[in-house]
């Protein structure tokens, strides 16, 4: 089989969540390039429907949905109309993620100063959302005995980490175990499931700080062994092999992606 046939997704449908911006947006980027029709959901409106307006210009065939994602009645009605309207659901990206706030390094990201209702809303978009994805595209994908499901995991999931908040670390160290369970009981309907295990990206997470502060990316490039913050287009190629026909017998893995950070 030729590489253009290992990578072809043309005829098949997508679906991203938090594809506004960041890690998500690039997902969707590579998709529709590669011939997938994709469905952005994201709670941002604004941002949401001017990506899905630069990639319909580009030929691209998208479906923009405003969706909380923490509202997990929205998230599975916003996954089942897609499903429905286009007859298949083929690849689901489970992106959608908030930061927890500062790190322990700072007095308001210790543990006694995290606040109650920040911890249980990065549960619900981190995790909850993550497995109500999960749980409804393999409804989808079991009648066809096939699919694809990428979660994205972080490598603060794979270790401790001290640029992160403790709702954060948590929830991604949560994903990560949830991925190897759902890989086991979807492998036998031939669903593949793995998570990309991201370092530092310049994404809008945090707010974009680490787009708008010089200290702030100068304190994560000193944690990367290549020395610096990776662009959202270097995640393509990993996201476009997990999501593709080339991961046939790929399942139950996290993949980092984070310029040699935990290597050692």
């Amino acid at each position: 089989m030729k590489a253009s046939q290992l990578f072809d997704l043309a005829g098949q449908t997508a679906l991203v969540t938090g594809a506004a911006s960041g890690l998500g947006l690039a997902y969707c980027e590579v998709l529709a390039e590669n011939g997938a029709h994709v469905a952005m959901l994201d709670i941002d409106a604004p941002g949401l429907d001017a990506a899905a307006k630069r990639l319909t210009v580009t030929g691209a065939r998208v479906t923009p949905t405003q969706v909380d994602v923490g509202d997990t009645q929205a998230l599975r009605a916003a996954i089942d109309g897609f499903a429905r309207s286009t007859g298949r659901l083929d690849i689901a990206f489970a992106n959608a993620g908030i930061s927890s706030g500062p790190s322990f390094r700072q007095p308001a990201g210790e543990m006694e100063n995290v606040p109650e209702d920040l911890w249980e809303r990065v549960l619900a978009i981190n995790l909850t959302s993550v497995f109500e994805t999960i749980r409804a595209a393999a409804s989808h994908m079991k009648p066809r005995q096939s699919g694809r499901i990428i979660v994205t995991a972080s490598i603060a999931g794979l270790r401790a980490d001290r640029m992160v908040g403790y709702g954060y670390a948590a929830t991604k160290a949560a994903v990560i175990n949830l991925v190897k369970q759902a890989a086991l009981e979807l492998a036998p309907h031939n669903i593949m499931v793995n998570a990309i295990a991201p370092g530092p990206f310049l994404t809008n997470i945090a707010g974009g700080r680490l787009a708008r502060e010089p200290e702030v990316v100068k304190q994560f490039e000193a944690t990367v062994p290549l020395g610096r913050i990776a662009n959202t287009h270097e995640i393509k190629g990993l996201a476009l092999y997990l999501a593709s026909p080339a991961s046939s017998f790929h399942t139950g893995t996290v993949i980092p992606i984070d310029g040699g950070s935990s290597a050692g």
